[in-house]
């Protein structure tokens, strides 16, 4: 069963529920720092947030950075769970879940980009995001539950 978290314009990401609460303990862990971490998909369901350090030099209240070796990584994790690289998770300390300049500068094409909105410590509001094919801009999609089969 699917259970609809946030609507958007574009096809989204079903998630498991464990995926979403990690994600949600990962922000509030790393407050007031930004959390990231991967998304390993099975069989078209995110069904892990997979930590990853964030490396930025730049000020890690305002930016995250996943290193070549953290990327490599994840994609090892998502061999080894017979899975696919979806996408990538962070956190918006003290400021709305949505993409900010330095993201839309640093994404990549045909991954999934969720965002949650941490405030004082709390997380709250996560959304999904795609990069158009023209780098110009992110679309909301749709976020989905996956509360079992």
């Amino acid at each position: 069963m699917t259970t609809e978290l946030k609507s958007g314009t574009v096809p989204g990401v079903t998630m498991t529920a464990e995926a979403v609460e990690d994600i949600r303990k990962h922000g509030a862990e790393t407050f007031p720092h930004e959390c990231c971490g991967a998304l390993i998909s099975v069989d078209g369901v995110v069904v892990e947030a997979f930590r990853l350090p964030n490396t930025t030099d730049s000020g890690a209240a305002r930016r995250f950075r996943i290193g070549p070796g953290d990327y490599r990584a994840a994609e090892a994790r998502a061999s080894e769970r017979k899975g696919t690289l979806a996408g990538f998770y962070h956190s918006h300390p003290n400021e709305p879940a949505r993409p900010s300049q330095y993201d839309l500068d640093h994404a990549w094409p045909n991954l999934v980009y969720v965002i949650i909105s941490v405030n004082a410590g709390t997380p709250g509001d996560i959304t999904s995001w795609h990069l158009r094919d023209d780098r110009s801009a992110f679309d909301q999609g749709d976020l989905r539950w996956h509360t079992g089969s």
